[in-house]
């Protein structure tokens, strides 16, 4: 008996799986704006104690995004919320956990009109910014952190 329902079961998953198979998961990245100016304020991360990395992360997000730039159009105003480094000595993270920088994309037209608005989380595993021992660990890991944020906010984008 325990058998038959273990092997319904299995069935049951098996044709959820199949049938949730083609649906998409993932949100629709709008067709592509002009952009004309960026602007990214890391004032929130600053504003919860970490200043000197709001201040590290500002030029690297505009360097990341400024491929994005096209002359004339709408501004990309991207503003950091948050930044979470996950304890981590090599082999597994401490509290097993990921690294995580948040933040909101908002493309704002000539007229000052809100176009779009997407917010962005950035994960990676605590090992993406390489050797755990060496001193500049940490900036590494925001780095990759910042590369990835930049990566899904073109996605957004349609770039």
């Amino acid at each position: 008996m325990a058998e038959t329902m273990l092997a319904r079961r299995a069935f049951l998953i098996g044709i959820a799986a199949t049938t949730l198979a083609g649906c998409q998961t993932t949100a629709q990245t709008a067709p592509p704006v002009a952009i004309g100016a960026i602007r990214v304020d890391t004032g929130p991360l600053a504003a919860k104690g970490q200043s000197a990395t709001a201040a590290m992360i500002k030029p690297m997000l505009e360097r990341e995004l400024a491929s994005l730039r096209s002359g004339h159009g709408a501004t990309l105003q991207v503003t950091v919320t948050g930044l979470y480094l996950t304890s981590y000595a090599g082999g597994q993270a401490v509290t097993m956990g990921n690294d995580t920088l948040e933040s909101e994309a908002r493309l704002i037209g000539a007229d000052g009109r809100e176009i779009a608005r997407y917010r962005i989380l950035a994960i990676m595993a605590p090992s993406s910014g390489g050797a755990w021992y060496r001193p500049d660990v940490n900036q590494r890991r925001i780095e990759a952190l910042v590369a990835s944020n930049a990566q899904w906010i073109r996605r957004y984008l349609g770039g």
